[in-house]
């Protein structure tokens, strides 16, 4: 096992830069009540240097999506009785597929059947750059052999929780006690990019480990995971491979909250003080 210490940097802009040199992302998120995880990881993806983002959610939570923030551009998609992503968006989705560099899947999209057969139907994908956080995870816990379908490049960010209901569903033996070795596990099994979340995040792909020394309890506030999930997928669109878009993804997004709760406390932060947080943190580690 390798342990990785080193902070990966994006490279420097060239003066004759326009916004596709620096990633067309595009993140399938929210459902009726969940707006603002879809514009949380939008408007992280946009502080994170993405320079397009496109937020992909149902038509009907479209509207207020679109009103938080005036820089990402929005799809609306096919949505059941419940507000929820039906499996009609399948093809706007794989439409989006073609059209960018990254995609992401699952804050606040809640679960169904129709989720899970667009899930299964992204993990097909040959090659795709797919970051799935939240419910997302929960979908796929309801996927069954999914590892053995699997082609995209996937990039998986489960919570001590979204990890029982994995690892549930694929071993027959318990949870180990270490988290790191319940992320190398789940990443040899599995083929992904594990990023277990929570004090010391661990990134792995199964042989390199990263354990994250950023970040504090006022992180522990609703919607810091889907900033995460903005941010790495953003780090993914401008060029990095899995394992460094992951790594510095964590890295950032714990230095932001720890900026934030420099000058406003741990009490007070909201996740959105993360999100403004961001520029100050890619300043100093140019």
């Amino acid at each position: 096992m390798q342990l990785i210490e080193s902070i990966p940097q994006l490279k420097p802009r060239a003066v004759d830069a326009h916004k596709g040199d620096f990633g067309k992302v595009c993140i399938i998120a929210g459902s009726i009540g969940m707006s603002g995880a879809a514009a949380l990881a939008g408007r992280s993806a946009l502080r994170a240097g993405a320079g397009l983002v496109r937020v992909a959610t149902p038509k009907s939570v479209l509207p207020i999506v679109a009103s938080v923030e005036p820089s990402f551009t929005t799809i609306p998609l096919p949505e059941d009785s419940l507000g929820r992503i039906s499996a009609k968006a399948v093809n706007i989705i794989l439409e989006a597929v073609g059209q960018n560099d990254a995609l992401a899947f699952g804050p606040g999209v809640g679960t169904s059947g129709g989720l899970r057969s667009v899930l299964d139907t992204l993990l097909e994908q040959e090659g795709l750059k797919l970051v799935v956080d939240a419910d997302g995870l929960n979908n796929l816990a309801g996927i069954k052999d999914w590892p053995g379908k699997l082609k995209a490049k996937m990039i998986v960010t489960p919570h001590p929780g979204e990890m029982k209901r994995l690892w549930s569903g694929l071993f027959r033996e318990p949870l180990p006690e270490k988290r790191q070795e319940q992320a190398v596990q789940l990443a040899q099994h599995t083929g992904t990019l594990v990023v277990l979340k929570g004090a010391g995040t661990v990134v792995t792909d199964g042989e390199k480990v990263y354990t994250n020394k950023t970040g504090n309890p006022g992180m522990a506030t609703a919607g810091s995971g889907d900033v995460l999930t903005g941010v790495i997928t953003a780090l993914l669109g401008q060029g990095l491979s899995n394992f460094d878009a992951a790594v510095l993804g964590v890295y950032v997004h714990g230095m932001a909250g720890d900026v934030a709760a420099e000058n406003l406390g741990q009490v007070g932060m909201i996740t959105t003080d993360i999100i403004d947080a961001l520029p100050e943190v890619f300043l100093k580690n140019k």
